[in-house]
């Protein structure tokens, strides 16, 4: 693909010594910018033709030929039997409101980190920030216990080029509903990182750090859970919580539910919803998954255009993850939100001409 000859890496500092030095002066003016990753090159949107945005064919979704089928792969299933599996403590750690209410708190901002950095900023550009916030909100999507922010980006972009092919690692219209939602991560083909397809991250030792020991941060993450609930037993005994409650409300069972809603996308997504757009996929706009993921259920909608920081392309479609994004972008924590393109909206009312004439 052409790159952009006005490309750069680096706002306001174009040199390779700023972006690999993670110096207070690096971290303070280094902005990434969104066009390291160019967006793919979208058709004219013509009536009653296919609007596809980038996967392998125009051809019609029912058209798509299917693959050998997948099987599980063992070696793969202990991280996620001891994940599930401690959940099952609860019968011996009990319940406190504010164990249950750590679990919704830590649920929410580990799912804002995982949408919208793991998957609108690394996956998609859909944003800059700078190095520091990146780093930061990587560590934090990294105590979701979905591996590094570099895998999930490169699968994700992975998924966006061949969805619903032969190729994509978790299509259920491939390879059925169970093996697109958990499966695929069983397989231990799909556990390594080609830092050679994600080079626009790689550049970054920190990130690459946290992408190959992706399990130091989640065993931090437990043991300051741990600490806190120590604490809290300790001097606030009226809280009712302790370590070990803490543990398993604030990391297994909110993780656990994070995993699950977030591979719903995945999943559900592909069979459930309605289609907007042709997207030569069978992606699907699903307002439950929109409400579970703080906005990702919008998933036509980003296949059409997956660039735009904005899943949710109108006021009536939530999507938490872009407003809070709006609201980072106030603070100047972050900028340049890539929008929706005006001839996506101008294809919405095509449609809508188009259908109100059948």
């Amino acid at each position: 693909m052409k790159k952009n000859p006005d490309e750069k890496l680096l706002n306001n500092q174009g040199s390779d010594t700023i972006a690999r030095s993670f110096s207070t002066r690096g971290v303070g003016l280094a902005g990434i910018s969104g066009e390291a990753y160019a967006p793919l090159d979208l058709p004219t949107f013509v009536p009653g033709k296919n609007t596809n945005t980038g996967s392998e064919t125009d051809s019609s979704p029912d058209d798509i030929p299917f693959a050998e089928p997948k099987r599980i792969d063992l070696r793969g299933i202990p991280p996620y039997l001891i994940l599930h599996g401690g959940c099952l403590a609860v019968y011996f750690t009990g319940w406190s409101w504010f164990a249950i209410g750590a679990a919704v708190f830590l649920y929410l901002v580990r799912m804002f980190a995982i949408t919208a950095f793991y998957h609108r900023y690394f996956s998609h550009r859909a944003f800059k920030t700078s190095r520091f916030m990146q780093f930061v909100f990587a560590a934090l999507g990294n105590t979701a216990f979905q591996r590094g922010p570099l895998w999930w980006a490169l699968n994700h972009r992975h998924h966006h080029k061949h969805s619903d092919h032969v190729d994509d690692k978790h299509s259920p219209k491939q390879f059925g509903f169970f093996w697109s939602h958990l499966g695929w991560l069983t397989d231990t083909e799909n556990l390594s990182t080609d830092y050679k397809k994600i080079k626009d991250f790689a550049r970054f030792p920190e990130l690459v750090f946290l992408n190959r020991y992706n399990l130091i941060v989640p065993a931090l993450y437990v043991a300051g859970l741990a600490a806190t609930g120590w604490l809290l037993e300790t001097f606030a005994p009226g809280l009712g919580t302790n370590a070990g409650q803490l543990v398993v409300w604030g990391f297994f069972i909110s993780t656990v539910a994070l995993l699950h809603v977030t591979l719903l996308v995945n999943s559900l997504a592909h069979v459930w919803g309605k289609r907007r757009f042709d997207t030569g996929d069978h992606s699907r706009n699903n307002w439950l998954i929109a409400v579970l993921t703080l906005g990702e259920g919008w998933h036509n909608n980003h296949h059409r255009y997956q660039h735009s920081a904005r899943q949710g392309f109108f006021w009536f479609e939530l999507d938490v993850s872009y407003y809070l994004l709006k609201l980072m972008e106030r603070l100047g924590l972050i900028y340049d939100l890539k929008p929706v393109p005006q001839r996506v909206y101008d294809e919405v009312r095509e449609l809508k001409k188009i259908e109100s004439k059948t």
